[in-house]
């Protein structure tokens, strides 16, 4: 008996067989026809594209769905003989599902024809006319996330919210006059962790309802076999060029490596450890800036800002128009690691060289599959003579959501489209409220100075080396200075006073970049008087009906 989980492994694949099969079916019969006239030409795969109204793939077995039922006793074989007839870019999505042991089992079971049986019901009429590209990504989605959730599965690592994409793409086109009122402009959009390509889809339709005659082509890539079958299955449906979905790991197999977008948009997962491709990274890593790593390496435990070096490596240079990010992280990418780590020089990379724009605080409990902070940071490469130029804005937008009247998994708040449009507005006003604060670039940054106490030996006397003190390592101190002070005055006042025989040992001197995002927007709220807490205790004292007096008289 299959257990819950797997009956994924059975529905995902169908509900997409299905789907292909409900959008051939109004030019099936003009195809079988064409197929018997052009099979044994070298170039049928032309004709046959052309003879299913101009989509991209096409399916030459006589058997649909509901002709599979016509043959109870074969229906096995039929079956096979149906799927191995889809042009080959369908059937090397078909084969991504592992789909053929399952067919065999169902059909050893004698449930095979019920479960076709089934899929070919009213409530499973998956035509367009019935069903739309939005509407059928959501039953995708939906799949996942059930099927996930019965084998304890991370379902947020396949896809986000779409408020949240709504959100994003808002961001990312909010200020580029070409995309939003230009006419035939072609933009591109990348996504390096795509999963079933929400992201790029939410993206691509949203540009439509604000201007119909752009063009956005989405590229993508995703390691997840199930999913990547769905996200290029998602393409092909819409008429959109497939081959740009690519299969596997970005991290140590990148399959755009010299390419550029327009647009990089992504929702990476976090806290995954990048052990596995370590190897690979490193040696990239030791390209420098040649290749994606060259600002530095987070720690192994957590690969999401390996994510956000390989999105700003997709950077168009400014001489082509630039580009702009939007990505998720948790907040660790904020402040993890000390001066010369790999994650602060990270950040030290992208704040002085003016690529980061924003970054927004989210609300909490708005993913299926966490409910801790999380952060969209926006980035640029177009900020030189804007009034963006060498400044970060950070939004928290932490309490503009609403509550759910049912949690999805642990998504129990929503942002509504007030909200959407309210962070959307601050964003591009870049001016300060109560929750949007604007910085300088540097006010992130601090040197970690070492403070050196002197050596001394038994009798209290300084140890000296060639007639230089010599520092007492059990008395070694740091001290993050921030940028924006003089070091030697900071000393003066800060160390001296307390330590007057220190000094700082310059060559151990290190830049790091921290974002103490929730710092600045602490609020703090003054401890309610003794009087009124003694107020409150002798009403709750007077509720208990005088049991409290009871207790400590005793």
């Amino acid at each position: 008996m299959k257990k819950p989980h797997e009956y994924g492994e059975v529905i995902l694949p169908l509900t997409v067989i299905r789907r292909f099969d409900c959008i051939l079916a109004d030019t099936k019969d003009a195809v079988l026809e064409k197929y018997e006239s052009v099979k044994n030409l070298p170039m049928h795969d032309v004709f046959l594209k052309k003879a299913s109204g101009g989509l991209e793939f096409y399916n030459t077995s006589k058997y649909t769905f509901e002709r599979l039922l016509d043959d109870p006793d074969n229906i096995e074989d039929n079956f096979h003989d149906y799927l191995n007839e889809f042009s080959e870019n369908v059937w090397g999505i078909i084969e991504k599902f592992k789909f053929d042991s399952h067919i065999t089992t169902m059909a050893n079971k004698g449930i095979l024809y019920i479960v076709i049986k089934e899929f070919t019901s009213p409530k499973a009429n998956l035509h367009p006319n019935v069903i739309s590209n939005l509407e059928m990504g959501y039953i995708f989605e939906k799949i996942i996330r059930k099927f996930s959730e019965s084998h304890n599965e991370d379902a947020g690592q396949h896809y986000t919210p779409r408020e949240v994409i709504r959100l994003m793409v808002n961001i990312l086109f909010n200020d580029d006059s070409d995309i939003l009122s230009g006419n035939n402009v072609a933009k591109t959009i990348y996504d390096p962790a795509c999963g079933t390509g929400g992201m790029l889809s939410v993206a691509e339709e949203y540009l439509h309802e604000l201007n119909k005659s752009t063009e956005l082509l989405a590229f993508g890539q995703e390691l997840n076999d199930q999913t990547f079958a769905i996200c290029k299955a998602d393409m092909f449906i819409k008429g959109n060029n497939a081959d740009y979905i690519k299969d596997g790991n970005t991290l140590s197999d990148d399959q755009f490596e010299g390419h550029t977008f327009d647009y990089i948009i992504s929702n990476p997962l976090f806290g995954r450890e990048w052990k596995n491709e370590k190897t690979k990274v490193e040696v990239e890593a030791k390209r420098g800036f040649a290749g994606r790593f060259g600002a530095g390496l987070p720690e192994t435990s957590d690969g999401q800002m390996l994510f956000l070096l390989t999105a700003i490596s997709k950077m168009k240079d400014i001489s082509q128009g630039g580009s702009r990010i939007a990505i998720i992280h948790n907040g660790s990418p904020l402040f993890t690691g000390d001066a010369g780590s790999g994650a602060s020089n990270i950040r030290k990379y992208i704040l002085e060289n003016d690529l980061l724009e924003a970054i927004i605080a989210l609300p909490n409990d708005i993913f299926y599959n966490t409910g801790i902070a999380t952060y969209i940071w926006v980035l640029s490469n177009k900020k030189s003579g804007t009034k963006r130029e060498g400044k970060v804005q950070l939004i928290n937008a932490n309490g503009l959501f609403e509550k759910r009247r049912k949690a999805l998994g642990n998504k129990r708040n929503d942002i509504p489209e007030s909200a959407i449009e309210e962070i959307t507005r601050l964003y591009g006003d870049f001016r300060e409220t109560e929750i949007s604060k604007i910085f300088d670039n540097e006010d992130f940054g601090y040197t970690k100075i070492t403070v050196e106490r002197p050596l001394r030996d038994e009798n209290g006397e300084l140890v000296l080396k060639k007639g230089r003190k010599q520092p007492d390592s059990s008395l070694r101190d740091t001290e993050n200075v921030p940028l924006n002070e003089d070091i030697q005055e900071y000393f003066k006042l800060e160390v001296l006073p307390f330590a007057p025989d220190a000094w700082i040992d310059e060559k151990k001197s290190k830049v790091g970049y921290e974002i103490p995002f929730t710092r600045y927007f602490y609020k703090y709220e003054a401890p309610k008087p003794s009087a009124e807490i003694m107020a409150e205790i002798l009403e709750l004292e007077k509720e208990l009906d005088g049991s409290l007096e009871e207790i400590f008289n005793v």
